[in-house]
């Protein structure tokens, strides 16, 4: 088999999902040419696709040395590099599929996801225009739009777009997905839960569980700012109370306020979801499960200690609920990191950061070893009857 009759028939396998088998017929083409840039190209594709980042960074790094002209291999470099957390890197190397190829709207759509994923919003927008430009009725350009859209928090134009996509390709996965999110953040709950489940369904092998728990979540991650200032509020008015009462009534009505409209939320959230987040809870990372629960309990705990206030005026119950607050943005934290544990991009740039933590802490201690060393050279050749403790 020639080299342009595998990569066809590893397009066509990737096409229908069938990635181990595209990757398998690529492996034995590059058997027979294994300097075909494009085959590497390709394979680096197949093997994101498997989540094997590293490899697929290898193998465009590989099409990238036996062919530096090739823009679709610094693109596929990009997206590899973005899906390990190196922005920056991913950013110079779609800068660089653009520069080779500027006319070629993936390129510019890369370029799009690596400046969004920077928070560079206003270059990413523009870079997503450009490549749906080139490619006005391209399903991968409106969807990019979509995404650069609603990280940069432009809501409408990201659902146009997603609807757009999904006009043209109603079946397509990743735009049912972001259309249910986008829902989701529009507090769209029952229909956003609907078309993760369907989504769910169409990949039983592996399902987004973890964003089907977006309403525990969603209602945690929206709690843990202004519940923990109100709950300060209430606290400084109850203590303020002790040395003029009005401040205590106050501060009595407006925990039970706030009691109201976490209770409120919480049912706009969690009712229309129904069962299926709890459910989905269950399947998730241990560690963003037990965040999630913990911060639940905080929550409820936090509230009881309002209402208690409310209805009985004892200063320490809110002391209580705001000695409770480090406690919430603990789980917080945990649940942030728990969510991307099965995300094995995420977890090769944490394994990253603790390779550099170790380095630096080698690298300190034997700075601290050199320094005491020349700081008794230094005296003994300062005080050479002297012998220093």
């Amino acid at each position: 088999m020639s080299g342009e009759d595998a990569y066809r028939r590893a397009w066509h396998l990737a096409e229908a999902g069938r990635y181990a088998d595209a990757e398998s017929t690529l492996r034995a083409a590059l058997a027979t040419d294994p300097a075909d840039a494009r085959l590497l190209t390709m394979l680096g594709f197949v093997l994101r696709k498997q989540f094997d980042y590293v490899s697929a960074l290898a193998a465009c790094d590989a099409a990238i040395a036996s062919r530096p002209g090739l823009a679709d291999a610094h693109g596929e470099r990009a997206e590899a590099l973005l899906c390990l957390l190196r922005d920056r890197d991913a950013i110079a190397a779609a800068t660089e599929s653009v520069r080779l190829a500027p006319q070629h709207p993936a390129s510019h759509l890369v370029l799009a996801r690596t400046l969004a994923s920077d928070r560079r919003f206003d270059e990413a927008r523009a870079a997503a225009d450009r490549g749906r430009s080139l490619a006005p009725q391209s399903v991968d350009a409106l969807l990019t739009v979509a995404d650069v859209s609603r990280v940069a928090g432009r809501r409408d134009a990201a659902e146009q777009a997603a609807r757009a996509a999904l006009a043209i390709d109603p079946d397509n996965e990743y735009g049912r997905w972001l259309l249910a999110m986008i829902d989701g953040e529009r507090l769209r709950v029952g229909r956003s839960m609907r078309a993760l489940r369907d989504v769910a369904s169409a990949n039983p092998a592996r399902p987004d569980v973890v964003s089907m728990t977006w309403p525990i979540r969603g209602l945690l991650g929206s709690l843990r700012i202004w519940f923990s200032v109100a709950i300060a509020l209430v606290t400084a008015g109850a203590l303020a109370g002790a040395g003029w009462p009005p401040a205590g009534t106050l501060a009595r009505i407006a925990a039970g306020l706030f009691a109201a409209v976490v209770a409120g939320f919480a049912l706009r959230l969690l009712v229309p979801a129904g069962r299926l987040p709890w459910r989905c809870l269950r399947l998730a990372p241990a560690l963003l499960r037990r965040a999630a629960h913990g911060g639940v309990v905080t929550v409820c705990a936090q509230v009881a200690l309002l209402i208690g206030y409310a209805v009985t005026g004892r200063w320490w119950l809110p002391v209580l609920a705001l000695a409770a607050v480090p406690v919430l943005w603990c789980f917080g934290l945990a649940e942030l990191v728990g969510a991307r544990m099965d995300d094995p991009g995420y977890l090769h740039a944490l394994k990253d950061v603790a390779q550099d933590l170790r380095q630096w802490r080698a690298d300190f201690g034997q700075w601290w070893r050199d320094s005491k060393r020349e700081l008794r050279e230094t005296w003994n050749d300062d005080n050479p009857d002297s012998t220093p403790r």
